[in-house]
């Protein structure tokens, strides 16, 4: 075995290059496909022949597994999880996955509750509990 410590994301040891890189959430890609697609559609001449069957798949996937649709509340989303100083990789898997107890959230997430980490039950709950106001009245 190597020197270098072993990946472990219950820990948030996931490697220098994921810490530093900048994650997207299923309704963020979505939306950029979404757009991605439109102006494909605009420049086409020929409507059959204007996207790859991958790039269809890929937009069908995030469509159906994003939490959040209305583009203002994808927004919202990704602010208030920000306010909790997660890192990229635990705002994207609570932003996705969409825990509803503290339970669920530790179980998806158990770096949010490590030592030295300002997270502790009624933060997490409040956390949760703002994320499901924004899924209500989306």
């Amino acid at each position: 075995m190597s020197g270098e410590e072993e990946e472990n994301a219950a820990e948030l040891k996931i490697g220098e290059e994921f810490l530093k890189a900048k994650c997207l959430m299923n309704c963020e890609v979505a939306l950029i496909l979404e757009h991605k697609y439109e102006q494909l559609q605009q420049m086409s001449d020929d409507p059959m022949n204007q996207v790859s069957q991958v790039f269809e798949k890929s937009l069908q996937y995030v469509k159906r597994f994003s939490r959040y649709k209305n583009p203002d509340a994808v927004r919202q989303v990704r602010e208030i999880l920000s306010r909790y100083q997660l890192a990229e990789f635990e705002l994207c898997v609570l932003g996705n996955l969409c825990p509803e107890t503290v339970e669920e959230a530790i179980a998806m997430v158990p770096s949010i509750k490590t030592k030295g980490r300002a997270h502790d039950d009624d933060a997490i709950e409040k956390m949760l509990n703002d994320l499901s106001l924004i899924k209500k009245f989306e």
